[in-house]
């Protein structure tokens, strides 16, 4: 008989719960109505996390609760964008995604794309670049492309991991001016900064990484900056060309941009986008980019929607040549 009136109260209670909406999603219009986390796919204390902070800190101030950043890592990012895409879509938990959201379903690493998400803004752009000694033979990229191109399989070079953003940059640069990823022999390594000592060991001819992960070389004369892979000079370095003005039509970039979970009310998003722009037109962001040499790229969802599906598509072809590719 307890046990009876126990489960009879029970379902009262359950029956209460559906017909009061208790325990059902938050109000979207009285967002945010708890604290917020921003997902870092990426280990403290590197670049992405350094971001992920920054916008945390901003946004606690913009929308009056505790913001903290969870460093989710591991699965060559896998870990941190999936815990992003499975999270509630209800605005307390935001992704800081990374380029790597547009390759690691084209090689087998994950199922996860783009249109897991609903993109928020883009914060930031790197353009890759080819590094050498200040003392190599080569001044300029088309000596360089003609240095492998006359010794095919003989120079080495690094930036990151196998199939990491800066080794699948090479390797898209190769393809456009005509070698093939193999041409070249790629040196893993765990990121930009140990390839640079390499470099400047004299272990490897070239590094290829972005320009603000060698800033400090590049400055002192230890390094020289080739040419970047991008649409135009990079602000602060217009003495670096563009491997477009040597005819090769190519660009790769590291990116950064905050995304929600798929169907993320809108009302919410809007609230988010709201205050992502007071802060990305802030003194206070300008500042920080420039102090740790971040390349500054803001795109509103549209556009940052637009950049996902092109940096998606870009990647498939590159992957497959560089031998990637997750095997059917």
């Amino acid at each position: 008989m307890i046990r009876k009136i126990s489960l009879c109260r029970a379902l009262f209670l359950l029956g209460f719960v559906i017909l009061t909406g208790c325990g059902q999603p938050a109000d979207p219009s009285a967002y945010p109505s708890k604290s917020i986390t921003v997902i870092c796919p990426w280990s403290p204390g590197g670049g992405t996390d350094r971001v992920s902070r920054f916008f945390a800190a901003e946004l606690e101030k913009e929308l009056g609760k505790p913001c903290v950043v969870v460093n989710q890592t591991g699965g060559s990012g896998a870990v941190g964008h999936t815990a992003g895409a499975q999270a509630a879509p209800d605005g307390h938990t935001i992704l800081m995604g990374t380029f790597e959201l547009s390759t690691m379903h084209w090689m087998g690493i994950s199922d996860l794309t783009y249109a897991d998400f609903t993109p928020l803004m883009q914060v930031n752009k790197d353009a890759a670049a080819i590094l050498v000694n200040a003392d190599a033979p080569w001044k300029t990229i088309d000596q360089f492309v003609e240095h492998m191109r006359s010794n095919k399989g003989k120079v080495k070079m690094s930036g990151t991991a196998s199939g990491g953003a800066w080794d699948l940059a090479r390797a898209g640069f190769m393809l456009e001016a005509g070698l093939t990823p193999r041409d070249a022999i790629w040196v893993p390594t765990q990121g930009a900064a140990p390839s640079i000592l390499e470099l400047l060991g004299g272990h490897i001819d070239a590094v290829c990484c972005s320009i603000p992960e060698a800033a400090a070389q590049l400055e002192s004369g230890q390094l020289r900056a080739l040419a970047v892979m991008a649409s135009e000079r990079v602000a602060g370095y217009p003495d670096v060309p563009t491997v477009k003005e040597s005819g090769i039509d190519w660009e790769a970039m590291g990116w950064r941009g905050l995304m929600l979970p798929k169907d993320t009310p809108q009302v919410i998003v809007g609230k988010l986008v709201a205050a992502l722009e007071k802060i990305t037109a802030s003194e206070a962001y300008a500042e920080f980019m420039k102090a740790n040499g971040f390349g500054e790229e803001i795109k509103p969802p549209a556009a940052f929607a637009e950049f996902l599906a092109a940096q998606d598509a870009q990647w498939d072809e590159v992957i497959k040549a560089a031998g990637y590719a997750a095997k059917e």
